[in-house]
């Protein structure tokens, strides 16, 4: 019982939610290999292998995201993308229109929001999916007999399949939140960065041998590597501590004695939230710009502006970061609330006015959350400076830094968190022998 990771299979119940989380999660890769009607997959995987040595970046970075799926036109090739993006378009209409919050506030409110939110990723699918069948039929010509049915059937099929993916995979992430493990929709997405470690790893050491890498880079980026997990961890873990004490109070007939706690504002609070909003807001214009760019050519220009290793959507990768760590930790963490809460429970925080501790609270989160983002924004877009710099593949660098590795490590502690709880809930001994982990809502 000494061991943590033995102790993990002895309780029941936590054994029950690994095992269920390992099912879905394996059913989620079999549907990213899994083509879509219509689609001659040997021509496809023919078409790719010509373009790899020409360094399709778009199609790289849009196949990172949903774990290889793209590349392969399988059932799951939007990923849970669509989800996401709907669910920035609702947090930004609860609070453009007042009559939404208050609906969200109501008993039952929230089912109601969730449905209106499944309905518009409805919407989103099938938009991106149309999209996606104007590039197949981009790829049909210069590729004979990809598509072995006719093309309006072909749209139809094909919009009907990857909506239908996309919807199944949202049900798999809720499934996962309810009866597994961890964050359904954050495992997901970390499952599919980890699918492609062998791959990205087997074609680095393919570079290394042919000297088209510098063995010196390698181990220097990988050191690199180590040091920046290191610095996520520690971000991701830190917290500002703010001191409140309460008054004696007299409860029904009981009199409870004044104590003293503490408010725990994490140095990013958002975790990696703002990195994901931000991607998913970029990749839905990226994909319908990159996948119907050959029909028109404004959109093939747009396309090419908004290229992964361009300075425009690095820029607006970094200005979409800031924005939604302070919009999401105002969202989270509401400083009026949170001091309304203290006043009405007899609390204060020593040194400052009661009055002014909405004021006080707003003035630390904004010196938190500023350099928390920025820190957030360097780690997005480490994968292009080791791209550009030692000329590293995509799949190595996009997975060396940036979105994969705070999703990675975030989901990570998010999970051991959670593991943790349930072992000592069950009278175990937790993972670590000193200290405690903390997660982080994703």
């Amino acid at each position: 019982m000494a061991n943590p990771l033995i102790g993990i299979f002895r309780v029941k119940e936590l054994r029950e939610r690994i095992v269920f989380t390992i099912i879905m999660l394996i059913l989620f890769r079999l549907g990213a290999v899994l083509p879509i009607p219509g689609i001659n997959i040997r021509e496809l995987n023919a078409y790719f292998m010509s373009q790899q040595n020409s360094g399709s970046a778009i199609v790289d970075y849009l196949d990172f995201f949903a774990g290889g799926a793209f590349s392969n036109f399988s059932v799951f090739m939007l990923g849970i993308m669509p989800y996401i993006s709907m669910s920035i378009i609702m947090q930004l209409l609860l609070i453009v229109f007042p009559r939404l919050k208050k609906l969200s506030q109501e008993e039952g409110g929230r089912k109601k929001i969730q449905s209106y939110q499944r309905i518009g990723t409805v919407g989103v699918c099938l938009i991106q999916s149309f999209a996606v069948t104007q590039y197949a039929q981009t790829i049909s010509r210069s590729v004979n007999n990809l598509l072995s049915i006719p093309i309006i059937p072909f749209t139809l099929l094909a919009m009907l399949t990857v909506t239908t993916g996309t919807m199944f995979l949202m049900w798999i992430g809720e499934q996962i939140t309810r009866r597994g493990i961890g964050n359904g929709i954050s495992l997901l997405i970390f499952a599919g960065i980890v699918a492609r470690l062998p791959q990205a790893v087997w074609e680095l050491v393919g570079r290394v041998r042919n000297g088209d890498l510098n063995l010196v880079f390698v181990i220097v980026v990988f050191v690199m590597f180590v040091a920046v997990i290191a610095l996520v961890v520690f971000e991701q873990q830190g917290q500002r501590k703010i001191p409140v004490h309460y008054a004696k109070r007299v409860v029904g007939r009981r009199m409870y004695g004044a104590q003293s706690t503490y408010i725990p504002f994490k140095i990013n609070p958002s975790g990696v939230i703002p990195v994901i909003f931000a991607s998913s807001i970029l990749t839905f214009p990226l994909q319908i710009a990159s996948t119907i760019g050959g029909n028109f050519a404004w959109l093939a220009t747009v396309s090419r502006a908004l290229s992964p290793q361009g300075i425009l959507y690095n820029i607006l990768y970094i200005l979409l970061i800031v924005f939604f760590a302070y919009f999401y930790t105002q969202v989270s963490l509401n400083p009026i609330e949170i001091a309304k809460n203290i006043r009405e429970n007899g609390g204060s925080i020593p040194g400052i006015r009661t009055e002014r501790i909405e004021e006080y609270l707003t003035k630390i989160l904004n010196r938190i959350v500023l350099p928390g983002s920025l820190y957030l924004a360097v780690i997005a877009v480490l994968p292009t400076i080791i791209q550009r710099f030692f000329n590293f593949p995509s799949s190595i660098s996009y997975l060396m830094g940036g979105t994969s590795l705070l999703i990675l490590v975030g989901v990570d502690l998010d999970t051991m968190s959670q593991i943790e709880a349930l072992l000592k809930m069950h009278h175990h001994e937790g993972l670590t022998k000193r200290g405690h982990i903390r997660g982080r809502n994703l």
